[in-house]
């Protein structure tokens, strides 16, 4: 009786092209989530992930993110390259971005994020980007996470990009909001029921320092809150189903915008490492 042969054995007479291209349509009929945590600074990595993503014809569909992972998803989502996100953080000032407001409410006020955003994204709104986009912020009236994906999205990712003490909390709709990532620094869930593959960049990877690091009052403060970050991001290293973890940004401090090029490369290089594992998810499962 005649049998079919092993679908691998069939798989291996083809010509390698027609194989290549017969993976890159299947690939694409599964999604891609990716979450993208916060990090200061050090959030510029994501940008080199997106490029190198973008290089493998394997593109997100929908993003979330936590403090600079929300900047960079919100700009992404508006349909912005990563040139241009790139860009978009070459023009940043941070002279400018710290604008004195009163001491009990915090050192900085975020105004210059917030009409940053306005100058590179059309509409003041989530339902008007080309992604689907999911931000974490904490109410710091009822002590909750919440992950907006709904109404006015500049506020929002601002409040998501408010560091505690050092920036001023965001007000929306009567209540006061900072950073995301104090509570879920990288945001894995919400991507869940919309996607097929989920990815997670962490920029706040779990690594040893050296006792110098640690020997004053702002090495201990910035150890400290690694640590408490790490913590909440943990969990969501279980949920994803391939990380992307560009340890070398540890070496920069979170405020070291001015070092763009070299935290991007450092994100490009981690996704491009990666690249033959989230193309073999993306072929599991397809008949």
């Amino acid at each position: 009786m005649w049998k079919c042969a092993p679908r691998d054995s069939l798989w291996s007479t083809f010509p390698s092209f027609i194989t290549e291209f017969i993976s890159t349509v299947l690939a694409e009929k599964r999604s891609i989530g990716i979450a993208l945590s916060g990090g200061g600074a050090r959030g510029i990595a994501h940008i080199g992930v997106l490029q190198a993503l973008e290089d493998n014809d394997c593109v997100p569909a929908v993003l979330s993110g936590a403090s600079a992972g929300a900047i960079t998803g919100a700009l992404y989502a508006a349909g912005r390259k990563p040139s241009e996100i790139l860009d978009f953080v070459k023009q940043a000032s941070l002279f400018k971005l710290f604008k004195v407001g009163l001491p009990y409410s915090g050192l900085t006020k975020l105004t210059y994020l917030r009409d940053k955003l306005a100058d590179y994204i059309s509409e003041d709104s989530f339902e008007a980007l080309q992604k689907k986009l999911f931000v974490a912020i904490v109410n710091l009236n009822t002590g909750q996470c919440e992950m907006r994906s709904q109404g006015r999205l500049f506020d929002v990712v601002t409040a998501s990009s408010s560091i505690p003490l050092v920036f001023q909390p965001v007000e929306i709709d009567g209540q006061l909001f900072v950073d995301g990532g104090l509570l879920d620094n990288m945001p894995v869930e919400p991507l869940k029921p919309h996607v097929d593959v989920t990815i997670a960049v962490n920029v706040m990877p779990q690594v040893e320092v050296p006792n110098k690091a640690i020997q004053n009052v702002f090495g201990i403060a910035q150890r400290c809150f690694d640590l408490g970050i790490l913590a909440n991001t943990l969990p969501n290293i279980q949920r994803c189903d391939l990380l992307v973890e560009p340890k070398e940004v540890h070496q920069f401090n979170i405020f070291q915008l001015n070092r763009y090029q070299q935290l991007y490369d450092i994100g490009y290089e981690a996704m491009m490492a990666s690249i033959p594992a989230l193309k073999a998810l993306l072929e599991q499962g397809v008949d």
